[in-house]
């Protein structure tokens, strides 16, 4: 039976199969495969003899359950000798994505005097009678920890440290691949914020930036702005600024595509977590019309009961008409969709009751919260995070750039300016004269995304300081934020 979620390379499986050497033999393969609903990408064939043929077929399932179904079909077929499966995310994944590489050659005597003893010497004591030198003549000035507690990893939440260290290695390999940054996983063995906090601004020195990584919230608020408050190096959290980077970047494309501002929108946003909350905030600060938060509790409003501090600010500062509904009735009438929350919480009918020209981003991994499919039907422009569909919102646009952008300008913090100036780059690089309803946000392999991005940062790093607004709102800390509120909360603190 075809399934009816969607295939994806992350569940790509490669199948070696025996078959009777006959003309209808192959077809009849990729026939089963697809009446199975999944995706043949490859067939290569490995061996023949007179009566049999051996071939490698490749496909993409929707999950391991699903690649069972597929492989199960195959073995149930006449003539058909399944050998041997390989799941080609583990193969990918042995031994571990990244490793260190010198960047010097150690091939005499001289070399290695120069690198290590008795050279280093004089230029450890270099950097102890001048602390900067560190950022010139050390790893510091290219390198990131990219450091988590495993508390709310991807779409699969508290696993802990060690079921995390793949994905961190994955975010460590991206920083190179698309930034030239090198970045290291830290993943620590504790989600206590004081400890969290100790440890990272013990290993601070080694490094020319913090990438907080899959840290829960609300802990991850406070974490952030202890950190930016100890720290002279820029301490950025993924999951909140470089979503909301993203999310404005291919918002700005997406209202060109539909002929509307900002200001005159109604957004609802499904998801009042880490990255909720940031992208609400970056909205809030570029002038939305209005915002309705929904998470667990409902939509949030000043009247629901038993909000965390956090929450509490965002139902004072959105929902301006105090809609207490569900989601459903939430969206209707919206312009804009974002979710960052949950599978299949809406459907096409419920986005058919969006007002004319709407938005769809629905974001969660791998399954979004309304079928892309079932929404394009009514929506203007539909993004989501997934590789196989067209507008992939996917946070490796924003933070290899961003990165590298702060460490070419030794920044110590990472600003509101540095965030709205990287969303913007991002969006121009698709370029007005290109962008449609399929095409809102660059490919993450356009090379100029990053430069792009980096430019766009580096010239916010230097430009003049603002002055201070005569009120700022409250910072990420939930605890300050329960304390005051403002119109349109900073970013960053």
């Amino acid at each position: 039976m075809a399934t009816t979620r969607l295939p994806s390379a992350g569940f790509s499986i490669t199948i070696r199969i025996g078959v009777t050497a006959d003309a209808s033999a192959i077809g009849r393969l990729t026939t089963c495969v697809g009446e199975s609903g999944a995706i043949v990408t490859a067939l290569d064939v490995v061996d023949s003899d007179p009566n049999t043929v051996v071939v490698d077929l490749t496909c993409d399932t929707a999950d391991s359950a699903h690649a069972d179904q597929v492989v199960k079909a195959l073995v149930d077929l006449p003539g058909v000798d399944v050998r041997k499966v390989s799941d080609r995310t583990f193969l990918l994944h042995l031994g571990g994505k990244i490793e260190v590489s010198p960047k010097v050659a150690l091939r005499t005597r001289d070399e290695l005097s120069r690198a290590y003893t008795p050279g280093v010497a004089r230029v450890c004591l270099a950097i102890a009678e001048n602390p900067d030198d560190a950022r010139r003549l050390t790893i510091k000035r290219n390198t990131v920890a990219v450091v988590t507690d495993g508390s709310a990893v991807l779409g699969l939440g508290n696993i802990g440290p060690a079921a995390s260290l793949p994905v961190m290695e994955g975010k460590a390999a991206l920083f190179k691949r698309f930034g030239g940054v090198d970045a290291w996983p830290v993943v620590l063995d504790t989600q206590d914020p004081d400890e969290i906090v100790a440890i990272v601004k013990a290993i601070a020195p080694a490094y020319g930036g913090i990438n907080l990584e899959d840290i829960a919230a609300p802990r991850c608020f406070e974490i952030e702005s202890r950190l930016r408050d100890l720290l002279d190096i820029p301490v950025f959290h993924d999951d909140q600024h470089g979503t909301a980077i993203c999310v404005l970047a291919a918002l700005t494309n997406a209202l060109r595509v539909v002929g509307k501002r900002l200001a005159d929108v109604r957004v609802v946003v499904s998801g009042a977590g880490a990255a909720g909350t940031a992208i609400m905030k970056l909205l809030l600060r570029q002038g939305v019309g209005d915002i309705i938060a929904y998470d667990r509790q409902g939509a949030l409003h000043p009247g629901l009961p038993d909000l965390n501090p956090a929450w509490r600010w965002l139902a004072e500062n959105t929902n301006r008409d105090g809609y207490a509904g569900d989601l459903r009735g939430a969206v209707r009438g919206a312009d804009v969709f974002i979710g960052v929350s949950a599978p299949n919480l809406l459907t096409g009918d419920d986005i058919a009751t969006m007002a004319p020209g709407s938005i769809v981003f629905a974001l969660a991994n791998p399954d979004p919260e309304v079928d892309p499919r079932e929404a394009r039907k009514h929506a203007a422009v539909v993004a989501t995070g997934r590789s196989d569909q067209p507008n992939q919102i996917n946070n490796v646009l924003a933070f290899p750039g961003v990165f590298r952008g702060m460490l070419d300008a030794h920044a110590e913090q990472f600003t509101e300016e540095m965030a709205i100036a990287a969303a913007r780059a991002i969006a121009d690089v698709v370029g007005e004269e290109k962008i449609n309803p399929t095409v809102i946000v660059p490919s993450v392999f356009d090379a100029r995304v990053a430069p792009a991005a980096a430019a766009a940062v580096r010239a916010a790093a230097q430009a003049p300081a603002r002055p201070p607004a005569a009120d700022p709102g409250p910072t990420d800390l939930p605890e300050k934020a329960a304390e005051a509120a403002a119109p349109t909360p900073p970013l960053a603190s």
